[in-house]
């Protein structure tokens, strides 16, 4: 149930958090908002839910199972993100230009996009922050290759992750997406802040039904 950050950086080789290559994570505070960066290592935002991961993960699943059955999901203690998420992902290459990430957002009609490095994830971009750095840039930037970029920091989390918790480090971060990796590290889907808005749009209407 853990969550994590990549720091930004080049997408070069594996940008995945060190959790899911068998190395030792940190632990920071887990709403701190600004971090000093350590471009040698992700670190862990939520201490609790690391602990959580690998002692009571199968406790809290049984738990949430047998939640009653009228419980609406948002109100529920417990909401994997699994039930939310989009399983749906595209990628280009980090040997891609940024016309060409473009084109793939906008013939797939997404705006998220997973770097990939040799089948690797080496990033996570969104379409605002893709704009944004166009802006600031001069001369000829739309071909410019996104492995010569500094990518933004991007949240990662598992499947078991509690959704409250991951909206609440979003936030925190002020990033409005994060990656869903399996266990054997593989990207499996995406929750973005849309995700939250409709979760609790369709509650609102269930409310005025009533």
């Amino acid at each position: 149930m853990s969550i994590f950050v990549s720091e930004p950086g080049r997408p070069v080789g594996t940008r995945l958090p060190e959790a899911f290559r068998a190395r030792p994570v940190g632990d920071v505070t887990e709403l701190a908002e600004t971090q000093s960066i350590n471009p040698g290592r992700s670190e862990a935002t939520d201490a609790e839910f690391q602990q959580a991961a690998n002692a009571g993960r199968y406790k809290a699943l049984e738990e949430y199972g047998a939640a009653p059955a009228g419980e609406r999901r948002e109100d529920r203690p417990y909401l994997p993100v699994s039930s939310i998420a989009s399983p749906t992902l595209y990628s280009v290459p980090a040997s891609a230009t940024i016309s060409e990430a473009l084109a793939e957002m906008d013939e797939r009609q997404v705006h998220h996009l997973v770097i990939l490095t040799e089948d690797n994830v080496a990033g996570l971009v969104d379409l605002r922050w893709l704009l944004g750095w166009l802006h600031e840039q001069e001369g000829n930037a739309l071909n410019q290759s996104l492995v010569h970029i500094e990518l933004p920091a991007f949240l990662t989390a598992s499947p078991e992750t509690d959704a409250h918790q991951l909206a609440r480090l979003m936030l925190a971060h002020q990033l409005n997406a994060a990656l869903v990796v399996d266990a054997k590290g593989l990207a499996a889907g995406i929750v973005t802040s849309t995700d939250f808005l409709r979760l609790y749009a369709n509650a609102g209407r269930q409310e005025g039904t009533v």
